[in-house]
């Protein structure tokens, strides 16, 4: 008898337990069923801009002529060797890749899609098939790095050169052009850099043959002993690349 009670309470207790968790089975499955889930919502893709860089000259100069514009009765040499550095003896189209590198590294590391239109020295590319390289690309923006050289070693500073605004074949892409220079003279000069000024150029084979905003950097005077060692500096590149990759996004977040 006494066995029987056992088991008796054994089997009501069980039973209580099993009456307990279908009611909180009941109770969650009611719970999870009043959830409301919010889909994940997608980010915000900032439209992404298109640069081409375009490093300066290249190891030989090509001393063939090409049209200075389309449909041009003037010609000039499709490339020139450029200058070399007075203290480092570095030739320009070495600084000129060092410092477009560097910013091609900024600028993709902040969403831009960057069009090269070199990346060694042993290559063959006039300044008209850098200019078409860039149109067919349909970018953004130009950015032709360069340096500078004069017999008189005392000049010192950056200068910056854009399509003219009554050139013959630059008027349509003066304003951009312009509007993204002031840009990035501002940040360079905010940086402690001196820049000469802002010129316009209707002379250039690589603008005049531009279908797209362009700006020529060139960086300073490799014919001056400090600049030119300054130029070399993988830090002072650095920052003058940052300065431009700000002037352009200053550009382009300004731009109506």
């Amino acid at each position: 008898m006494k066995k029987y009670k056992i088991l008796t309470t054994i089997i009501m207790i069980i039973g209580l337990i099993m009456i307990s968790r279908a009611s909180e089975t009941k109770n969650l499955t009611k719970a999870v069923s009043n959830l409301t889930f919010t889909p994940k919502q997608e980010a915000t893709v900032k439209e992404q801009h298109t640069i081409c860089i375009d490093p300066g000259h290249q190891a030989k100069g090509n001393s063939q002529t090409e049209q200075v514009g389309p449909n041009s009765g003037s010609y000039k040499a499709k490339v020139s060797s450029g200058t070399a550095g007075i203290a480092t003896k570095k030739p320009e189209y070495e600084l000129n890749l060092e410092a477009s590198l560097k910013l091609k590294h900024i600028l993709e590391s902040r969403g831009y899609k960057v069009y090269m239109t070199r990346e060694s020295h042993d290559v063959d590319i006039s300044n008209k098939e850098r200019a078409i390289f860039a149109n067919e690309k349909k970018v953004d923006m130009v950015v032709r790095i360069h340096a500078d050289g004069s017999d008189n070693t005392g000049i010192t500073g950056a200068s910056i050169l854009i399509p003219s605004k009554d050139g013959q074949y630059t008027s349509a892409i003066f304003e951009d052009s312009s509007n993204c220079a002031k840009y990035v003279n501002e940040n360079m000069q905010n940086n402690g850099f001196k820049v000469n000024g802002i010129f316009e150029r209707s002379d250039l084979t690589g603008f005049n043959w531009s279908q797209v905003p362009v700006v020529l950097l060139e960086m300073g005077f490799m014919s001056n002993y400090t600049e030119d060692q300054n130029m070399s500096s993988p830090q002072y590149q650095e920052k003058m690349m940052t300065c431009v990759a700000d002037g352009l996004d200053n550009y382009f977040k300004n731009k109506k």
